[in-house]
């Protein structure tokens, strides 16, 4: 259910950032999809590092749970996303 939540809120984010730098932007389906992929890579190395650290930060329990994954997945989806227009824009340059 939290990685569900976390790619959710990774392809928002991802479209949201791309807003922001439209003229980088990889459109609608290529921000949501470096969204999702910025979200599922944050999931994991959240996994990695240990979700309890997360939850707790969160407020722990699972309002804690579900705050912490929708904040991974935005946090990571919107950085893959700018990143991504970033390395478009040195590149066009």
């Amino acid at each position: 259910m939290e990685l569900i939540l976390s790619l959710i809120a990774g392809a928002i984010a991802g479209n949201v950032a791309g807003g922001l730098i439209k003229e980088t932007g990889l459109g609608t389906i290529g921000n949501s999809l470096a969204g999702l992929a910025g979200a599922g890579l944050g999931a994991y190395l959240v996994s990695v590092l240990g979700p309890e650290r997360i939850v707790t930060l969160a407020g722990g329990g699972d309002a804690g749970a579900i705050t912490g994954s929708l904040a991974i997945g935005a946090v990571s989806g919107s950085a893959v996303v700018l990143g991504i227009g970033l390395i478009h824009m040195l590149l066009a340059e």
